[in-house]
């Protein structure tokens, strides 16, 4: 599918943002620090391997997580990070068998799939029709995305992450205020809003802006969320139920996985319904 022959829409399979855990040597179990709590059972630090991490870079617990205790794990999505800085960023070669780069390894892991992420958003901006009047932009700087996950491991630890991610966030709001306009009737800004257990069953939420609300274990059974802003929304626990989600935008799988819902739930093309609901 595309906008027309000279500039296609970027394909998510195509920019390498779903996760190949085959081709990557565990770096969300061992580069990243958990704590134990409800989404994990033990604590960790970051560098540290996880006790369930086996020789071959693989979970020995994977079909178990959540009854264990780690569910955390069954929500996190590294959106294509890990295989790229396993095979591409370090040719391939596993901290395991040269463990000199190690370190290195495990502080360019976060920095990528920051920018993994990212390109997930931008590349969604790009199939958005209401955008159209700022897909130039869109396009540059999913370019220029681009190009930054191709530098040497060096590099990507000296890149001011932040500074990128302010710069594309800028144009990503641009985008959701042009898709949110397009919903007829006052929106709902909620922005950063405390909503933790908020009764929202039914609620009409439709082109509201919910980018970064705290939604943790809301009743959002019923409600109409098409056209939302959910970008950085936090969904642990909310319930799903009977919700429409069709159109919202900037929603991950990620924020799925950590959310309650049923068959009844109406979600974008590009996501799925977690094993778990």
């Amino acid at each position: 599918m595309s906008q027309n022959r000279e500039h296609p829409i970027p394909d998510i399979a195509d920019l390498g943002l779903q996760a190949d855990c085959g081709n990557c040597f565990g770096l969300c179990c061992v580069a990243l620090p958990f704590a134990a709590a409800a989404d994990f059972a033990i604590d960790k630090d970051a560098g540290q391997p996880c006790p369930n991490l086996k020789a071959d870079f693989r979970c020995g617990i994977h079909t178990q997580l959540r009854p264990r205790g780690f569910s955390g794990c069954t929500v996190f999505d590294c959106f294509g990070a890990g295989q790229k800085v396993s095979q591409i960023t370090f040719n391939g070669q596993d901290w395991r068998q040269a463990p000199r780069t190690a370190r290195q390894m495990f502080d360019v892991f976060p920095v990528m799939r920051q920018l993994h992420e990212l390109l997930w958003y931008l590349a969604e901006a790009l199939t958005l029709p209401p955008a159209s009047p700022i897909h130039g932009e869109l396009r540059r700087a999913l370019e220029k995305t681009q190009h930054l996950t191709g530098r040497s491991a060096q590099e990507l630890t000296e890149l001011d992450v932040v500074a990128h991610r302010g710069d594309v966030n800028a144009l990503l709001l641009r985008t959701s205020e042009l898709v949110r306009a397009k919903v007829a009737g006052r929106k709902k800004d909620r922005r950063g809003a405390d909503l933790i257990g908020a009764n929202l069953k039914a609620a009409n939420l439709r082109g509201a802006n919910l980018r970064g609300a705290y939604l943790i274990a809301a009743d959002l059974k019923g409600a109409d969320l098409r056209a939302a802003d959910l970008i950085g929304a936090d969904l642990r626990d909310a319930d799903l139920s009977g919700a429409d989600l069709t159109g919202s935008i900037f929603l991950t799988q990620s924020q799925l996985n950590a959310a309650k819902g049923d068959s009844a739930t109406k979600l974008p093309p590009a996501l799925t319904c977690p094993t778990h609901w």
